[in-house]
């Protein structure tokens, strides 16, 4: 099964998917065996999820930011604060309604697995921490193809610009843009940092990366098989968690001795400015049921 994605084989979100591959050749005993094409081999996020759809491409992992385009439902983890915490978060991934979402996709060709925890995405910038707000104002600031994204920045005062992942370094350093948007171990391993010395933990939004594989591929396995993988796909989210914490504890200590300076910014301010995103989903009876599900849990 051909497995493809953006991020560097240093990122345990690559890592978790090696276990994946280790756990379904030992289930399924070497039946099903999982190949990797890291660093974008195959092309960027919306590359691969085009290759699923058409059978060409087994499985892959995007952010549920860029899933958004193609299964709108996504879009509701894109809010900012949507989450109270890392465990609330988990408690959504785990949940009856977030395995729910995950299988949304079928009219689109495409089935989620599981979610991949993404941490909490905060601003990185070339001249400026940002304190509040207003420190966006006028900056150009990198998002992902996501209307959501573009909206928050837009709200907070900052110009959006989507441009590749694979394009961004040469972007920043150009000063295509004044910054962008990420977590702490993609700004890490993507060496964001030689370029953008001010990290500002905001925190605003936890978008999750999600693990899919066409229903092409998946109409191809047996029930035995698809439990296999599933059951592959599931410990190997729970990896993840332990990968990705102990990802953002050595990122952190790192940039902070490649002389990034990091601060910690008073959330609230960033809060009320996008509150206004929440009237994107009047109207949108579903979506809105989903939002009131997720902050009802306890």
């Amino acid at each position: 099964m051909r497995l493809a994605h953006g991020l560097d084989i240093n990122h345990p979100v690559h890592k978790a998917m090696v276990e994946l591959g280790k756990r379904l050749e030992e289930k399924s005993n070497g039946q099903l065996i999982v190949k990797l094409y890291p660093s974008g081999q195959l092309g960027a996020e919306r590359e691969c999820l085009e290759l699923l759809q058409i059978g060409s491409l087994d499985i892959t992992k995007v952010s549920a930011a860029v899933l958004e385009n193609f299964v709108s439902d996504y879009k509701v983890l894109s809010i900012p604060y949507l989450f109270r915490d890392r465990q609330h978060s988990y408690d959504f991934y785990d949940s009856t309604i977030g395995k729910d979402l995950l299988h949304k996709g079928g009219d689109y060709r495409l089935m989620g697995l599981c979610y991949y925890d993404a941490g909490s995405r905060s601003f990185y910038t070339k001249t400026k921490a940002i304190g509040s707000p207003d420190d966006l104002e006028g900056l150009k600031i990198r998002v992902q193809k996501s209307h959501m994204a573009v909206a928050m920045v837009n709200q907070l005062g900052g110009a959006p610009t989507p441009i590749s992942w694979g394009e961004l370094y040469t972007a920043l350093q150009q000063g295509v843009v004044d910054g962008a948007e990420n977590n702490l171990p993609s700004f890490f391993t993507s060496k964001h940092y030689e370029v953008c010395k001010y990290y500002s933990f905001d925190e605003h939004t936890a978008v999750p990366d999600i693990l899919l594989i066409g229903t092409e591929r998946w109409s191809r396995l047996n029930e035995r098989e698809r439990q296999w993988l599933q059951e592959a796909a599931d410990e190997s989210a729970i990896i993840q968690r332990e990968l990705w914490r102990k990802a953002e504890e050595e990122a952190l200590k790192t940039i902070k001795k490649a002389g990034v300076k990091v601060n910690y910014p008073d959330k609230h301010p960033f809060s009320e400015k996008t509150r206004a995103i929440m009237n994107m989903f009047k109207g949108d009876s579903i979506a809105q049921k989903l939002i009131r599900n997720i902050k009802s849990m306890n």
